[in-house]
């Protein structure tokens, strides 16, 4: 009999999770496993269908991939199964299942240290006010804006959606304070892409008008233009970690809740803050 891998992706949207799918697809294969994927939408009737279907299909061990503590019936059918379950980029917050997180605070420590060499003092953040690492992402924010001393300027903490639109809108409404900010912090690609575009539009020049930067390094933050300073996940690792502590030997001194350390990446669209901030 096949050995079968469930694969529940919270966001299909944001391309991040399609090279983690990637990862999973090659780590799975590469242990014997076929994958089955699914989708766990925002209704809570699709995802408890979506279980159903995933249990019926007999996986052997199953990775969620995303944040799903909003979802607490979900939770405690993954909780009282038999089946082995991990979570990845849940937020490291114990919601009593194994994960595998990212420093998300390393993370952003490192963008803010970058932006702050560069003397920046006006350091904004766009992203949706919800679960998990995110969360934990503009949490790291604030603690690493105040540990550079650096004031909290009323409006720099915007709250979109994690998409292309969300990161539009973000940049516009940053950019129209009476103090815009000299650098804005996603906490995705696909909000720092939004920024990105909008820039331009706005005939905004980064990073010399105005610096940007993500998290998650998809292979499009690259050939951005200006390709962008983002920080780069251990995808690949931490699904061979999820993998391990699922259909692994079950060692009883492991580490149910690993965290793995992700690395700044600094390419064009961060700059040294504009000559006439100061002015402004």
């Amino acid at each position: 009999a096949t050995m079968l891998l469930g694969v529940i992706v919270r966001d299909i949207t944001d391309p991040f999770f399609g090279g983690a799918i990637e990862a999973a697809s090659l780590e799975a294969d590469r242990r014997g496993y076929n994958v089955v994927l699914g989708h766990a939408h925002q209704s809570a009737d699709e995802a408890v269908a979506l279980w159903a279907i995933l249990e019926a299909r007999h996986c052997d061990a199953i990775l969620f991939l995303g944040d799903l503590r909003d979802r607490p019936d979900l939770v405690e059918d993954l909780q009282n199964t038999s089946i082995p379950v991990v979570a990845l980029w849940h937020g490291s917050r114990d919601s009593g299942i194994p994960t595998v997180s990212v420093d998300n605070r390393a993370g952003i420590a490192a963008v803010i240290d970058h932006l702050a060499g560069l003397g920046h003092t006006r350091i904004a953040f766009a992203g949706p006010k919800r679960l998990g690492d995110i969360t934990e992402r503009e949490e790291a924010y604030l603690a690493a804006v105040h540990g550079h001393g650096l004031a909290e300027l009323a409006g720099y903490v915007e709250d979109v959606a994690n998409d292309y639109a969300g990161g539009v809108a973000a940049f516009e409404r940053l950019m129209a304070l009476p103090r815009p900010p000299t650098a804005i912090v996603a906490p995705t690609d696909v909000i720092a892409m939004g920024a990105l575009h909008a820039a331009q539009r706005a005939g905004l020049h980064v990073p010399d008008d105005v610096s940007v930067t993500g998290f998650d390094d998809i292979p499009v933050a690259a050939v951005a233009v200006p390709s962008l300073t983002t920080v780069r996940m251990p995808t690949g690792a931490m699904i061979r970690a999820a993998v391990d502590l699922v259909i692994g030997e079950d060692d009883p001194d492991r580490d149910l809740h690993p965290v793995l350390e992700p690395e700044l990446v600094v390419r064009a669209s961060s700059g040294p803050v504009p000559a006439l901030a100061g002015a402004r």
